[in-house]
């Protein structure tokens, strides 16, 4: 039996279940992934456990998406893929790696991306389970590729990580968000210059306290 088959009979199976609405459905199985995402991460979610909250055939999530990567991140409805925007990042000496950073994220943020991402963040605050997908977003998919080969213990690279997010989501809440001015009106260039330092002291600097493990 092809994949295709086995979908169609996990959809009919699903209809003959008597569950309300239609389970077979694209969208029962993305609101299924986004509360298990939501309550067991990223890793404790499997693509099994996502077709039996939709009511379908394991096969039916395979027929809408390619994987539980595809699945996850839809399931978030991210305005912009992580793995696009920080292309060739993690390839950058972390020793020299913030001015890539800071650029990427203001290539995005002064595209016409810019109102599906303020959108996004006004619509997640104020949302627990839509804060703790964003969290597993900003945790697998964009510090991993910010942080690779950054030296130090697991541990003391987390906290790397978290001090360079605070850094980079302050910046969007401050520029594009709250439009706090000057910062909201200086070039691209000078946010570049006046951030990339802290960044990079964030990467690989010297810090006040560091985590051992």
């Amino acid at each position: 039996m092809s994949q295709r088959d086995a979908a169609e009979r996990g959809a009919r199976r699903g209809r003959r279940s008597g569950r309300s609405g239609n389970p077979g459905s694209r969208e029962d199985i993305l609101a299924a992934a986004g509360r298990l995402f939501a309550e067991h991460g990223y890793d404790g979610t499997s693509l099994r456990q996502v077709a039996r909250e939709a009511g379908v055939d394991p096969a039916m999530v395979h027929h809408f998406f390619k994987g539980k990567e595809e699945l996850f991140a839809l399931s978030v409805a991210l305005p912009a893929d992580p793995a696009e925007v920080l292309r060739g990042v993690s390839e950058q000496d972390p020793a020299v790696r913030a001015e890539a950073v800071v650029r990427a994220v203001l290539r995005l943020w002064e595209s016409p991306a810019q109102h599906g991402l303020i959108a996004f963040i006004r619509g997640t605050i104020g949302s627990r389970a839509r804060t703790i997908l964003l969290r597993e977003t900003v945790t697998r998919t964009i510090l991993t590729r910010v942080m690779a080969g950054v030296p130090g213990s697991p541990a003391e690279v987390s906290l790397r990580g978290n001090l360079v997010a605070s850094q980079m989501v302050g910046l969007m809440m401050a520029r594009y968000v709250v439009r706090l001015e000057p910062l909201a009106s200086i070039s691209p260039e000078e946010v570049v210059a006046l951030l990339s330092p802290t960044i990079q002291r964030y990467l690989t600097g010297e810090l006040p306290t560091v985590v051992q493990q």
